[in-house]
């Protein structure tokens, strides 16, 4: 089979397309033929070297969508539609950058679907992180407001749906003008131009502040993210989009504005049902939603597809096809 592999961290060009044997699964395995796979912006840190409990050569990837090859356990059958997605794949264990890749039972999950599957390789982390950022972390309740700091990334246009749908007012930022039309698309009722503070901007639409700030940017924009919230409201952190993991000289008390609430939320510690998944995929299926692919890649394009995520161009997910 053929794999993107990186031997050390760096650029784009340290990824190597090599043939490998296909890995052979224990019993609490399963052999995925991949059809499909996202690009994700913890990947690119990874490839960095801001990953450093991560031991190279590494396969990196943290999701998949594919077929079943082989279950040692004779419980799936061979050609059945699954995902997976974090749990330890492409950190801890070699992820999806490849046709094949043998991942733990525990992370497999079984679907149906009538999508082709650049479309289904874009919905694994992108939903979950949106849908667990909307509904565990924030609550979000009809009639509210939302910022959504980071608005063109995958996630932040499928956020913008989603919460359009469920009733909620959103307010979507981006540094880039020609991005305006992409957000009001999604279902954005306000874009807001990016410079770094948000803050006066937010408060000319709604004086007292927002409900609710989903923070994609990260740790550089989070201060003045808490600030466009109204007393009471709720700010959560699940995008590093700027590549920062910390905060210098945290002075919680200086940092939080008083009452309001900070969370935070990682598809790696918390995901959704199966069923939750399949629920969105009838939804899409069914037009309700739109998944914002930006464009594909084939498996031998890997450099050009991580040289694109680098460049910052993309408006929604980049798709691999192996």
């Amino acid at each position: 089979m053929k794999a993107a592999v990186i031997y050390r961290p760096g650029s784009a060009e340290e990824f190597i397309l090599e043939e490998r044997p296909v890995p052979t699964p224990a019993n609490d395995q399963i052999l995925v033929r991949v059809k499909a796979f996202g690009l994700n912006r913890s990947e690119l840190m990874t490839r960095k070297g801001y990953s450093p409990a991560v031991q190279f050569p590494r396969v990196l990837g943290i999701e998949c969508v594919g077929e079943v090859e082989a279950d040692p356990s004779g419980q799936l059958a061979k050609g059945q539609s699954v995902m997976a997605l974090m749990g330890g794949m492409g950190r801890d264990f070699d992820g999806s950058y490849a046709e094949y890749t043998v991942l733990p039972r525990r992370l497999v999950r079984l679907f149906q679907s009538t999508l082709p599957w650049e479309v289904l390789g874009a919905i694994p982390e992108m939903f979950q992180t949106a849908y667990g950022s909307l509904h565990p972390a924030l609550a979000i309740q009809k009639g509210e407001t939302l910022l959504i700091r980071g608005g063109t990334s995958s996630v932040g246009m499928l956020a913008t749906q989603l919460a359009s749908l469920a009733g909620l007012t959103v307010l979507a930022s981006t540094r880039n003008t020609q991005k305006e039309n992409a957000l009001r698309t999604y279902g954005a009722a306000h874009v807001l131009i990016d410079n770094g503070s948000l803050n006066e901007a937010v408060r000319a639409i709604y004086p007292d502040g927002v409900d609710k700030v989903l923070e994609l940017v990260g740790t550089s924009t989070l201060h003045d993210s808490l600030r466009c919230l109204k007393p009471g409201g709720t700010g959560c952190m699940s995008g590093m989009l700027a590549e920062s993991w910390t905060i210098s000289d945290f002075a919680p008390m200086e940092f939080i504005p008083a009452t309001v609430r900070l969370t935070t939320y990682d598809s790696g510690q918390i995901t959704s049902p199966t069923a939750v998944f399949q629920e969105f995929i009838r939804q899409v299926e069914a037009g309700q939603v739109k998944i914002p692919v930006s464009r594909t890649f084939r498996l031998d394009q890997i450099v050009e597809a991580h040289q694109y995520m680098d460049s910052n161009q993309a408006a929604g997910k980049l798709v691999v096809l192996p």
